[in-house]
């Protein structure tokens, strides 16, 4: 038995008998309804009967369902950046999380459309245990980051996820990870020091800017233009503001994965962004520690997210309404705010000053770190 079993994806000779079981359970036959709403069940088995790889189902469903999804809850989906990157190159994808399962699915869609290799993605375990979740997500090449876990369980699972990945890499598949554990609820894409060091454990005696130039890591910017989730993740940021436990509500992370994939985005963009090679024999120059390494790394994958978000209307809106000015006015119409401040209105408690703050801010934060640069 592999040491990774308990964490991977199916292997290609699984997926088969792997899908035909899972088909079965009602919510995948949801999924497949959705996919192709036009087929009968048997023409639908037939396409299944078909799928003998990962890449077959991602790319005769998964890409199928994706589009159908973009084209009843979005107002268009574009891509940039991508064709600067190598066919049949296995790349590191960094990238900031907004959206528990649609960030890596339309990542894919950018690496099938552009002729590149798709990615095996971290997904946390907390968020696939419903026996469905967890097929899909094997089927569809996440594999497993461990939660709630003892210090000493941590250190040892981190361990064994770094290997993978390096594991994977080696064997020429694309790897996705999150810039941070758990999206980002306040629209302030960081990356976390920590994340880049876990990446790392498997470097062994290899010097530490060396494993990191070798792993070709890609920052990825991901920005909606409404983020259907928005509201629920306001109750989150106002506990953390108030100092005060948040504990998750029933369901919670499966009505997320539900509101943020059929809930109206309008315009989607997302951009590859190739960190420049040069800047990892800077790094190595000009700081001492491997923390600060790290540290300064974590910084230049931020700065080319930043630079690289897609500003849309609603994220100037927000600044100049959270600021109260029209520094930004040039940039929206008439319709476009008041079809925010109507968004704002109905979402948010108007006499909860911190509720609106936060709200406002999930929007306005990528401005703000757009014009620090």
């Amino acid at each position: 038995m592999s040491i990774f079993d308990h964490i991977r994806p199916y292997h290609d000779s699984e997926v088969n008998e792997a899908l035909q079981q899972a088909s079965r359970h009602p919510m995948f036959k949801v999924l497949l309804q959705f996919t192709f709403p036009d087929a009968s069940k048997k023409e639908i088995q037939e396409v299944l009967l078909q799928c003998h790889s990962i890449h077959d189902f991602q790319t005769k469903v998964i890409y199928k369902s994706v589009q159908n999804l973009l084209a009843k809850s979005s107002e268009g989906f574009s891509t940039a950046g991508f064709d600067k990157l190598t066919p049949n190159k296995p790349y590191f994808y960094i990238s900031n999380h907004r959206d528990i399962v649609l960030d890596t699915s339309l990542i894919n869609v950018g690496l099938i459309d552009n002729g590149l290799i798709t990615t095996a993605s971290a997904i946390g375990d907390n968020l696939v245990q419903k026996d469905f979740l967890m097929a899909l997500s094997r089927l569809n090449r996440n594999f497993l980051v461990l939660r709630n876990q003892s210090p000493r369980e941590l250190l040892k699972s981190s361990k064994l996820l770094s290997d993978y990945m390096k594991f994977l890499l080696s064997e020429g598949r694309s790897v996705w990870m999150a810039q941070r554990e758990g999206r980002t609820k306040d629209g302030n894409d960081l990356t976390q020091q920590g994340v880049l060091k876990m990446i790392t454990m498997a470097r062994g005696k290899t010097p530490l800017l060396q494993y990191i130039k070798e792993l070709d890591i890609v920052p990825i910017a991901i920005s909606y233009e409404y983020d259907p989730t928005d509201i629920l993740k306001v109750p989150e940021i106002v506990a953390k503001q108030e100092n005060v436990p948040y504990i998750k509500t029933n369901n919670e992370d499966f009505n997320s994965i539900l509101k943020g994939a059929l809930g109206f985005k309008k315009r989607i963009h997302i951009e590859a962004a190739p960190l420049d090679p040069s800047i990892y024999d800077q790094i190595d120059k000009e700081e001492q520690s491997d923390n600060e390494k790290l540290k300064r790394l974590a910084s230049e994958i931020d700065k080319s997210i930043h630079s690289h978000y897609k500003l849309w209307p609603t994220n100037y809106i927000a600044y100049d309404l959270y600021h109260n000015t029209t520094q930004y006015a040039s940039h929206y119409d008439e319709k476009e705010l008041r079809h925010f401040e109507r968004r704002l209105e109905r979402r948010v408690n108007k006499e909860n000053q911190l509720e609106i703050d936060s709200f406002l801010l999930m929007y306005a934060n990528p401005v703000i770190n757009t014009s620090k640069l």
